[in-house]
């Protein structure tokens, strides 16, 4: 495990760089996340798809499975993965401070 330092506040990670604690979620810890999955800018299109991600597991309590995710946000695959070099379960959920999804590797 480690820790990521976000205004002042130590945020702990799991292994695989996924928040702990989903409540240790924001807006800074989405750009710092993001960076380490090198994604340089989050534009709108990033922050349409976390807002989807973090709007259904408050809903939920799980990430959607990847064809909800498309299905639901408009978005391709194609098109995640162009937002999202790792992939909608490692890149998107984590940046959106998501536990890591089941299945994901």
């Amino acid at each position: 495990m480690s820790n990521i330092e976000v205004n002042g506040k130590s945020i702990e990670l799991d292994e695989d760089g996924f928040l702990v604690n989903p409540e240790d979620w924001n807006e800074d810890v989405a750009l710092i996340l993001a960076k380490a999955e090198e994604v340089e800018e989050l534009t709108e299109d990033h922050w349409k798809l976390i807002n989807y991600l973090q709007d259904y597991f408050k809903q939920f309590g799980i990430a959607p499975m990847v064809r909800k995710l498309t299905k639901q946000s408009g978005y391709s695959l194609k098109e995640i993965y162009e937002l999202f070099p790792s992939g909608p379960a490692k890149g998107a959920c984590k940046i959106a401070g998501l536990p890591k999804p089941t299945g994901c590797v």
